[in-house]
């Protein structure tokens, strides 16, 4: 009997099975993090080997430098992992992993890694979509949260307001349709001389700051729902550069509040308007954004004004890690129907499906 024989029978097992522990492996970009999580909720260890202050050097995320690293570190956090968890390889019961999106070299060190150890163990290999872990984060934090709601998804990569109808469904509001929030605030912050990561610093200086420069209008597209952020990007960076040029000295306190504000609040609007035509009160946020304190609380304000519900995961469930990647596979293992392929390669560029659920 085949891997993948043996596989299907004991995915049929599994969906019967009482308590299912699911290791998840991430290692898309810039952390190495291994988690074992307990029925898609109760995390027994999550282990992350951070490579910001490597990257710090460069600016940004070098990805030969970050897939070397995830090298290094893996069998140390997989170790860990186990360790935190109190419990050795026999107890796991899957191996969700991330194939993408992501950086080629870094997911394929996650995903090589978790195609020997579910082969080795013998044990079911989920591939996770990256996005869909960083919307299983808030039922690891709200154990009481399930679909239908909506979720706005802010990250580095990707931005999009979604009805999320199941664990297995969801249907695609607005999107981006150029750059992700994520990355207009690393560009911005760089301009400025902030160190990386940038988000956190345009956060901390933005408290400091007044909301008193214009950069650029408002845009209305075909889609009511959709953003854009290239204009916006491209207008402080114009705004920094002229004042350089003139020899004005501009606040950057006053910039970062400026920015922050006009980043986020189109978008807290239509997603509150989704929530609102879709008569579900309840909204989450995903995503590496989804730490921001300005879009924390203005979201909140705005939701608690309309009766709705606002769910946002812990900061250390924000970013990349194993947990959600687990808590994605466990909701894939019990909702979808798996097929076991040992051959699945990553997808760097694997992006929103607007057709299929994260977790397809």
């Amino acid at each position: 009997m085949t891997y993948e024989e043996r596989m299907k029978q004991r995915l049929q097992e599994l969906k019967q099975k009482e308590i299912i522990n699911v290791m998840g492996i991430e290692s898309s970009c810039d952390e190495t993090s291994i988690s074992i999580v307990q029925n898609g909720q109760k995390v027994l260890s999550n282990v992350i080997s951070s490579q910001i202050p490597i990257h710090a050097e460069y600016g940004g995320v070098v990805p030969e430098i970050a897939s070397r690293n995830h090298i290094i570190n893996i069998d140390y956090v997989y170790n860990q992992a186990l360790k935190e968890a109190k419990l050795t390889s026999l107890d796991i019961d899957a191996v969700a992993v991330t194939y993408g999106p992501g950086l080629v070299g870094a997911l394929l060190v996650g995903l090589n890694f978790a195609k020997g150890l579910a082969y080795g163990l013998d044990v079911p290999l989920i591939p996770v979509n990256h996005i869909a872990g960083h919307i299983c984060a808030n039922f690891i934090d709200f154990v009481d949260l399930k679909p239908p709601f909506v979720c706005l998804i802010v990250s580095g990569g990707h931005t999009a307001i979604v009805l999320q109808k199941s664990y297995t469904e969801h249907k695609v509001y607005g999107s981006t349709l150029d750059d992700a929030v994520g990355e207009s605030f690393d560009k911005v912050a760089r301009v400025m001389g902030l160190k990386y990561p940038g988000g956190p610093q345009v956060d901390k200086l933005a408290k400091l700051g007044q909301n008193n420069i214009v950069f650029c209008k408002t845009h209305n597209f075909e889609n009511p729902y959709d953003v854009s952020y290239s204009g916006l990007k491209t207008a402080v960076i114009n705004y920094v550069h002229n004042c350089e040029q003139k020899g004005l000295k501009y606040n950057i306190n006053d910039v970062c509040a400026s920015f922050e504000s006009q980043a986020f609040d189109d978008l807290i609007n239509k997603t509150i308007q989704v929530s609102k035509i879709t008569e579900v009160n309840k909204i989450a946020l995903a995503g590496g954004v989804a730490a921001n304190s300005y879009l924390r609380q203005k979201m909140t304000e705005r939701a608690k004004k309309e009766g709705i519900e606002v769910y946002y995961p812990n900061m250390s469930l924000c970013g990349d890690n194993g947990a959600m990647i687990a808590s994605a596979g466990f909701y894939k293992l019990k909702y979808s129907q798996l097929q076991p392929d040992l051959q699945i390669n990553a997808q760097p560029t694997l992006a929103l499906d607007f057709t299929k659920s994260f977790l397809a």
